[in-house]
């Protein structure tokens, strides 16, 4: 964070100074983990119902905080007292924006692939200039200010996802960290039990562009109808990308290698030039392409983007993680959370990736789909069975309409077994993979990964949370 001294602190948050010297300056970072706080930072307490920051703003002072940010007085503390600290750590956060001229800020959003292609885009940006994007998500209340407060004055590219759970929450991460491109991925039925339907969705997600100014960018998903239509909700520029003929930043001949890695020709204005993925999944060809489009667009050559491309990875644990076990079986975690789109995407990589042994597809529940729910997973479990996946472990009984809608598939030549728990499920697999086989696992935030973690015991590469 920029240097700021705790009477600007206390303006930028509506707070009043309570045993603080107004001249002191917070030098540091802001952390709301009192066990992260380091000489010359500023610590923020939440109340909470089990744990209390408060109970722990003196031991904040004492490992070197210059003061804590909170709600209620601690004796002997120098304290900012506001009314809420959630909002007075996102108005902090916007008066540091505010005070880096020099500072361009992404905001991506989308239904799924936010996270994966934010870290794309920050492999990309971190060429060009001192890049601040938070590894895993971080793209809500919270932890939008606290990645944006990791910005001071060497900070040129500020990348964040902006995560929605309906209508005006994508705006008000706006209000906290203005974009000056938004780039959107995709609209799903991800969290549609919370925004009702897929036009909600929409809504929600482009208010990304319509919070741009008018000299900004707006880099938008072709080949989603959806995204495609929001060219008319903002004053910014526009860029489109995707495999459409009318696409600015385009890929054709895509093709994929045995482990499921794609190429292709990128097609720019500026002319064209090969381009081969390390990252594994069809999907990765439009993740690649938006970060391309903002590259580009920051003044990247189109040589130097193609190259950087290839070279890109994986930034943030479970997403599309592969790996292969010392036993010759090959493991997709991608467990680390789950909608009907996403679902898809991680079963096409599934069979994209089949070799001489069989693909075997661990599958748990999807929250938040509301009225869909049912649906939405019996959907998912026919696009398993039309994929020709061999093996089907659906994990816990919420999830049982996967296999409902696998076994619907008359044709299929697979086997699907409901079981009742992780537990469950690595017991199946650690009496029945032998060397070839590929296994996919996902599902949403229900402990899922310990599936995934059993299966890295093999690799010796230990354990990711």
């Amino acid at each position: 964070m920029i240097p700021l001294t705790l009477a600007e602190v206390a303006s930028a948050v509506d707070g009043r100074l309570l045993a603080a010297d107004p001249a002191a300056r917070v030098t540091g970072s802001v952390e709301f983990d009192s066990r992260k706080v380091a000489p010359g930072g500023l610590f923020v307490a939440f109340p909470g119902e089990k744990v209390d920051g408060h109970d722990y703003a003196a031991g904040a002072v004492s490992a070197g905080a210059v003061a804590v940010l909170g709600t209620r007085e601690v004796p002997g503390v120098p304290m900012v007292l506001v009314d809420d600290a959630l909002a007075a750590m996102g108005r902090l956060a916007r008066t540091v924006v505010d005070r880096l001229p020099g500072l361009t800020v992404i905001g991506l959003t989308g239904s799924s692939g936010k996270t994966t292609t934010k870290d794309l885009i920050a492999q990309l940006t971190v060429r060009l200039g001192p890049t601040v994007a938070p590894p895993g998500s971080f793209n809500n209340e919270l932890g939008h200010p606290y990645t944006a407060l990791q910005a001071g004055p060497e900070t040129r590219y500020l990348v964040m996802e902006k995560g929605a759970r309906g209508v005006g929450h994508v705006r008000y991460l706006c209000d906290v960290v203005p974009p000056r491109i938004s780039v959107v991925l995709n609209v799903g039925v991800a969290h549609i039990g919370e925004f009702g339907s897929v036009e909600t969705i929409a809504l929600a997600k482009g208010e990304l562009v319509e919070a741009l100014p008018a000299d900004g960018l707006a880099v938008l998903n072709a080949d989603d109808p959806l995204v495609d239509a929001m060219t008319t909700r903002t004053r910014a520029r526009v860029v489109r990308y995707g495999e459409a003929a009318h696409a600015d930043v385009r890929a054709v001949e895509v093709t994929l290698d045995g482990r499921g890695r794609p190429s292709y020709t990128l097609v720019t204005p500026e002319g064209s030039a090969p381009v081969r993925l390390g990252l594994t999944g069809r999907h990765q060809v439009s993740n690649s392409l938006a970060a391309a489009a903002v590259a580009r667009e920051l003044g990247m050559p189109l040589a130097e983007v193609a190259v950087a491309l290839g070279e890109l990875g994986l930034v943030s644990t479970r997403r599309m993680d592969v790996f292969e076990r010392s036993d010759g079986v090959t493991v997709i975690d991608d467990s680390y959370n789950a909608n009907p789109g996403s679902m898809a995407v991680a079963l096409r990589a599934l069979a994209g990736l089949r070799g001489q042994g069989r693909t075997v597809a661990v599958l748990g529940y999807m929250a938040e789909l509301g009225t869909f729910e049912r649906e939405g997973h019996q959907q998912v479990g026919r696009l398993a069975a039309e994929l020709g996946v061999d093996r089907l472990l659906v994990v816990g009984e919420p999830a049982a309409p996967i296999q409902e809608g696998a076994t619907a598939v008359s044709d299929w030549g697979g086997e699907s077994v409901l079981l009742t728990d992780q537990a469950a499920a690595v017991e199946v697999l650690r009496g029945e993979l032998r060397p070839g086989d590929v296994v996919l696992v996902k599902g949403s935030r229900y402990r899922t990964w310990e599936v995934a973690d059993a299966l890295r015991e093999a690799t010796g590469e230990g354990v990711t949370s």
